[in-house]
């Protein structure tokens, strides 16, 4: 069932490993998230935990801080934005998540960036990174219903 055209959801949490969970638990338990199908919550909660893990992994490196996540309905989506005030990514870009050409590289030999931004780039569309006045800004819509 997709998501109420009007529905939108916005939290702000420290981001740390038990606060991220704890956000993804509530995130998938309102509107817009908690009324898609099975599979679309499924690609809803693997896209938000890599990218918020992320976020408390190397942005706040170690440390932690303040993400906001806002989340809202369109047609045949779900518009996600993060924004946080820690380390920008690297170079400015986000990480381009290529795996290797053979596909028979150790998951703890892939590269930073590796493995997780491949996902988080299939399962999502219009990607976008920006480091503005401090803040990390990452959007993106994730498709539902089967839509790619």
């Amino acid at each position: 069932m997709p998501p109420r055209p009007d529905a939108a959801q916005q939290l702000v949490f420290t981001a740390d490993p038990s606060s991220v969970r704890a956000a993804l638990v509530r995130l998938l338990s309102e509107a817009p998230v908690h009324d898609l199908g099975e599979d679309d919550r499924g690609t809803v909660e693997l896209v938000l935990a890599e990218v918020l893990n992320n976020v408390a992994e190397h942005a706040y490196a170690g440390g932690s801080g303040p993400v906001e996540v806002g989340l809202s309905a369109i047609p045949n989506g779900l518009a996600c934005r993060i924004i946080d005030r820690g380390l920008a990514m690297p170079e400015g870009a986000l990480p381009e998540g290529r795996l290797s050409a053979t596909g028979t590289v150790p998951p703890d030999d892939l590269p930073e960036g590796g493995f997780g931004w491949h996902l988080i780039r299939s399962l999502t569309a219009d990607l976008c990174y920006a480091r503005k006045a401090g803040q990390n800004r990452l959007s993106f819509v994730i498709p539902l219903g089967g839509q790619t």
